[in-house]
């Protein structure tokens, strides 16, 4: 399996390159050259399967043999070696919890992934690397955990100054050791701009090896299908597929649903659940794709005003945006079905933007009558969830809950009146200093720091 540029997709690379790299030298995201297709016996049998061998059925033609099968198998086990719970809510709703990992958050799976293909990759390097990456919320302590204490691995990370929730700055400023943390005073679209930037410099890649643990890298995408298929394996009415709420921010973690659709996964429809920032669901509706200055908004880690990621949903779907024989049930219909033609972007995803105060009241509304407390991503994705199934009787979904609540308390125990039980690992960090470096959201201010 090779990966092509999607600036130049005559630029082949093998996945360990790729995922050196992060980005290719013309700025362009890596996708693989195809997307492998998993037999039907597997998926129609994937109650008989580990999680462990699942998750290694999934990510083994991506990794080809960039890696042993030894290597790849004990790098999946330590990658996935906590829950991924589908606890129903109401009797058409699900939600798949992905906070059961050390941060709390979906992006352990792509962080633990990467860290270890990384760090085994350049272990016999004689330059150390660093790992530049920018967060809007869980990114950010996702890599730090993953990567702290890596040999040969330094991570720089960029965050927005008081756009972040205190348990998320906690996370990615506590660590010390190999993990520096840069307060941007900014927004997430100023460091990943900055971010951006600093890998197409050629003057500051000649003195430092720099890739990225964003998900712009495909070794923190690709693994992001594995709880997708945890999801299906639990999944209680394999005659009807579910719908799938994502809440979208950079939009890895749905494009990376949709690569698992496109290798054979049954999902009924996919939703990019989104807040106030709106670039998706304003292109779907209209055709016209216009970038625009992040908002602010309770859920922060979807504070993003030119999603990264997107590029990528374009590509699986060859930039096809609507088809005019389109079905109800094109979603079904995977892009390799004989005598089908292949659906469209719109007949597979849909997308909506949901308020702050549409998001308390959802909170709110969980809580109350559901017994059920989200934190404001996971909220969004009910509600955009819960809005669609009204409008398509008969249905049922799943929405992901990507994150403790307790990482925004701030938020929700204003809401509820009470206080949310602290989980083991983030009692530690309540007693930790943080550790910040403050810069401008200008370039050459990272520039500098880094050449320092």
């Amino acid at each position: 399996m090779l990966y092509y540029s999607l600036n130049n997709p005559a630029a082949r690379v093998t996945f360990k390159e790729a995922t050196i790299r992060g980005q290719a030298p013309d700025k362009g995201l890596y996708f693989p050259e195809q997307i492998p297709r998993l037999p039907k016996e597997f998926i129609d049998n994937i109650d008989r399967y580990s999680r462990e061998e699942i998750a290694f059925q999934v990510i083994a033609p991506y990794v080809d043999d960039t890696l042993t099968e030894e290597e790849l198998r004990r790098i999946v086990a330590e990658t996935i070696n906590f829950d991924f719970p589908l606890i129903p809510i109401t009797p058409d709703i699900y939600s798949l919890e992905l906070f059961h990992g050390p941060t709390l958050a979906f992006k352990d799976v792509g962080a633990r992934f990467m860290s270890r293909c990384l760090g085994h990759f350049v272990r016999d390097n004689n330059r150390p690397v660093t790992v530049l990456v920018a967060t809007s919320g869980d990114t950010g302590g996702a890599v730090a955990s993953g990567f702290y204490g890596v040999e040969g691995v330094n991570v720089v990370i960029l965050y927005p100054s008081g756009k972040v929730s205190s348990v998320q700055e906690l996370q990615l400023t506590t660590l010390g050791k190999n993990i520096i943390a840069l307060e941007v005073d900014g927004t997430f679209d100023d460091c990943q701009r900055m971010v951006k930037e600093a890998f197409s410099d050629p003057v500051l890649n000649d003195h430092l090896f720099l890739t990225s643990a964003n998900s712009i890298n495909v070794a923190r995408w690709l693994p992001q299908q594995f709880y997708y298929f945890f999801a299906w394996q639990q999944w209680p009415d394999k005659q009807h597929p579910p719908v799938i709420s994502v809440p979208s921010g950079n939009f890895g973690n749905i494009c990376a649903g949709l690569m698992a659709w496109s290798s054979g996964l049954p999902v009924n429809h996919f939703i990019a659940a989104c807040n106030a920032n709106n670039v998706v669901p304003v292109y779907l509706q209209t055709g016209e794709y216009r970038t625009k200055a992040a908002q602010p908004t309770l859920s922060n880690a979807m504070d993003v005003g030119n999603p990264s990621n997107f590029v990528r949903i374009l590509e699986i779907f060859d930039k096809k945006l609507s088809s005019p024989n389109a079905s109800p049930s094109s979603a079904n219909a995977s892009p390799s079905s004989a005598n089908a033609e292949p659906p469209s972007l719109r007949d597979v995803l849909s997308s909506v933007s949901i308020s702050d105060e549409q998001t308390v009241a959802t909170i709110l509304d969980l809580y109350t009558h559901h017994h059920y407390l989200p934190d404001p991503h996971g909220a969004v994705g009910y509600l955009a969830l819960q809005r669609y199934l009204a409008a398509h009787p008969g249905d049922k979904g799943i929405f992901l809950e990507t994150a403790h609540p307790v990482k925004f308390y701030d938020v929700v125990e204003p809401l509820i009146g009470s206080s949310i039980p602290l989980p083991e690992n983030v009692k530690p960090l309540l007693n930790r200093q943080k550790h910040s470096v403050r810069i401008a959201p200008d370039y050459a201010q990272l520039k500098d720091f880094l050449l320092s």
